[in-house]
């Protein structure tokens, strides 16, 4: 597992707030999690590092699944969930623009 999947309660809390103010970026449509839905989220995160992910309505388990399955193929940390919205957070390799502490 790569460090970025392993953050501190602190660091989620430090990246909630980060993300509090962020808008959706990504949204699942009625087809899911589709391959044109990973790439977009994999572009996003390359772009932002941390981004809101909105989901449609239904079965809750269903849709946090659907969150894990998501920061699985992109290799991202699923630093929170709430509702119909996940937030998403992964460095860029090169040069990392959000600081997050020990």
């Amino acid at each position: 597992m790569s460090p970025h999947k392993m953050l501190s309660e602190r660091q989620r809390r430090h990246l909630r707030g980060l993300a509090h103010e962020l808008q959706p970026i990504v949204r699942l449509g009625t087809a899911g999690l589709t391959d044109a839905v990973a790439r977009e989220a994999d572009r996003a995160l390359t772009d932002h590092e941390l981004i809101k992910i909105k989901a449609p309505g239904g079965d809750r388990e269903a849709r946090d699944a659907l969150f894990e399955e998501l920061a699985r193929r992109t290799g991202s940390a699923l630093v929170h969930r709430i509702g119909h919205v996940a937030v998403l957070y992964r460095p860029r390799p090169d040069l990392p623009r959000i600081v997050i502490p020990d």
